[in-house]
């Protein structure tokens, strides 16, 4: 089948969600990119691919040049992928576009190749220097979740990564940490700025939500991020006292759930006092533009829960189009007991409350919440909601419904269906009675459920099986997959549930899990790794999440990256596929919900991005 054939039938599931529902606005915000050109060395060949934008049509060719030498012989048109024999000295590399027959002098996208290229972008990174807590202990630093953004305008993304410290802790646990840093690199390596929290900000998976991207529709992205006293901006000016020391070395008494006794419990490295922020900072210095009181505050700790800190300080964050048009940064506190989310506008100058969410004012709506959330126009209103768990918030602040069936640990939204109009939800849950179930996301309807008695800690949803009719989902509670009718396949078999990305040539997805990439077999029932990333001294993070810093569609054709550490944490590696493909389809970043899912993958336990629209090997193709 022809390329521009799947390339037309991309066009047309871009929008199968507009045709029964009210459409984003024309006008929306979006980021303007370039063609993202990345060439890669593999043995003797290069591996050149580049992105194709909306304003592409099935019409559109490329040329692609080496050194101002034409590579191709007539232009090309089956995927923006081509494959040739490595130059043995520095080169450049140049695609450009074809419309109407006419090259473009000025939509194209070069690449500077040299011959120790490998079959990845190497980013060096500037490890922090560890230190002693006042405990004692010593601790490290290691390279942990990345988001990407357009800090500089030129329609390439930029990284943004987060570091760990050694003792970073659960909410759960007590004891002290290092800080926190938020640092900006190029994709040539080049480090624009380093952001210091602080000692204020305490360092583990569910404090700093960090969201990277445009917000104010200059062309470059911002970061906004909780901060407190003593966090250092990229200029190296200081929020609110820097002399201020919140940090807990003490104990304090615990209440004992259902009895009637107290007992004294370990508050060491907690901060559960002192002012708390929210700071936007500009994307290319790392300058703190505007800095506000952070909604809600924690008022009285023992009203989330539990008064030592593991519940009030539960954090998640997102970026959803409220008004259809420009994007909100809503930040959230407390999925346990009480959840607020707080959405707010930024337009270069001011930071606006938009609205405040009390789960409270809502029946059924509290403890609803997972560790993730998902972002998109759930009702067909035109405009975004937010799924926080087992409810919905609606995009004028109001509760749209809520399963009550509680906190859980992953989540996915998406059309699972070829011919959907709609999108639908596969939730997990710990309560160790509703399992899983799978639903209809505007309503909460459920479609089917999987009671489990036990805690289901993961689940995952992707097409990997092209012999059952949609995408197929599983989780951790029961071995095999459910396709979308509930029936279980290869029960038997036991299937990374981690994460997913695109990597091969076909429209299957693969499976990203345990510092791996691998390809669902469903003859053999069974996943066969296709790309080892522990062999070539890489690591992923977040122990048991197994997650890389980064899966997203940032450069080349339209299968997705995955940015990862070496064993070092000096080294950030992009790597990019270099299996052939015969298929061609825009840029999944132009999707709102992708891209949203991207600025929220390092929010709690990180998710793969997914797109509003089906996508997988029976997507309905008009010839």
């Amino acid at each position: 089948m022809k390329t521009r054939t799947f390339f037309a039938a991309f066009a047309l599931l871009t929008t199968v969600l507009s045709n029964a529902q009210p459409s984003y606005s024309p006008d929306i915000q979006k980021e303007k990119l370039g063609r993202g050109l990345v060439c890669l060395r593999e043995g003797d060949s290069l591996v050149v691919s580049w992105r194709m934008l909306e304003e592409d049509d099935e019409h559109t060719t490329f040329n692609l040049y080496l050194n101002d030498k034409r590579l191709n012989k007539k232009p090309i048109e089956d995927a923006t992928f081509f494959k040739t024999l490595a130059p043995k000295t520095d080169a450049e590399l140049k695609v450009s576009a074809v419309k109407n027959g006419k090259e473009s002098k000025q939509d194209t996208g070069v690449f500077t190749y040299h011959p120790n290229q490998k079959d990845y972008l190497s980013i060096p990174i500037s490890k922090p220097e560890g230190g002693v807590a006042p405990d004692g202990r010593p601790y490290t630093y290691s390279a942990n979740d990345a988001s990407v953004g357009d800090v500089d305008g030129d329609g390439e993304y930029e990284v943004i990564l987060k570091w760990d410290p050694s003792n970073s802790h659960d909410n759960s646990h007590e004891g002290y940490t290092g800080n926190v840093y938020l640092d900006c690199y190029t994709l040539k390596g080049e480090q624009l700025w380093r952001i210091d929290l602080g000692r204020n900000i305490r360092a583990g998976a569910h404090y700093t939500q960090f969201l990277v991207y445009d917000f104010d529709g200059d062309g470059r992205s911002e970061l906004i991020t909780k901060t407190a006293d003593g966090t250092i901006d990229g200029q190296g000016n200081a929020i609110g006292d820097p002399n201020a020391n919140w940090v807990m070395s003490g104990s304090i008494e615990k209440e004992i759930p259902g009895k009637m006794e107290k007992k004294r419990t370990n508050v060491v490295g907690r901060i559960l006092d002192g002012p708390e922020y929210l700071t936007v900072f500009d994307g290319r210095t790392g300058k703190a533009l505007k800095t506000v009181d952070y909604q809600p505050p924690r008022g009285n700790v023992a009203s989330w829960g539990d008064n030592y800190g593991n519940r009030v300080d539960r954090f998640l964050a997102a970026v959803a189009y409220l008004d259809g048009k420009h994007p909100s940064a809503v930040m959230c506190r407390g999925y346990y007991t009480k959840t607020y989310l707080a959405a707010y506008d930024w337009n270069g100058t001011d930071l606006t409350l938009r609205w405040l969410f009390d789960s409270e004012k809502f029946p059924g709506f509290s403890g609803q919440g997972n560790h993730n959330l998902r972002v998109g126009d759930v009702d067909g209103d035109g405009c975004d909601e937010i799924t926080y768990g087992s409810m919905a918030v609606n995009n004028d602040g109001t509760g749209l419904y809520t399963t009550r069936m509680g906190h859980g640990d992953a989540i996915h939204q998406f059309a699972f269906y070829p011919d959907s109009t709609q999108l639908q939800i596969w939730d997990v849950h710990e309560n160790k009675k509703d399992g899983s179930d799978f639903r209809d996301a505007r309503t909460g309807r459920i479609i089917f459920q999987i009671p489990s008695t036990d805690d289901v800690g993961r689940g995952m949803a992707a097409d990997i099986d092209p012999t059952n009719w949609g995408l197929e989902m599983w989780s951790s509670s029961q071995r095999g997959y459910f396709d979308v009718k509930g029936n279980l396949h290869a029960e038997n078999a036991w299937i990374p549930m981690n994460s997913a990305v695109w990597w091969d040539g076909d429209l299957l997805r693969e499976l990203l899990d345990r510092n791996a990439i691998s390809k669902w077999n469903w003859n053999a029932e069974k996943a066969e790794t296709i790309k080892d990333f522990r062999a070539e001294g890489c690591s992923f993070n977040n122990g048991t999440k197994q997650n890389p810093c980064l899966s997203a569609d940032i450069l080349g054709d339209w299968r997705e990256e995955v940015i990862v550490r070496n064993n070092e944490s000096t080294e950030l590696r992009i790597y990019s596929t270099t299996i052939p493909t015969s298929h061609r389809f825009p840029t999944f970043m132009l999707n709102i919900p992708y891209r949203i899912s991207v600025a929220t993958e390092n929010v709690g336990y990180n998710q793969p991005p997914e797109p509003s629209f089906y996508f997988g090997s029976d997507m309905k193709i008009s010839k």
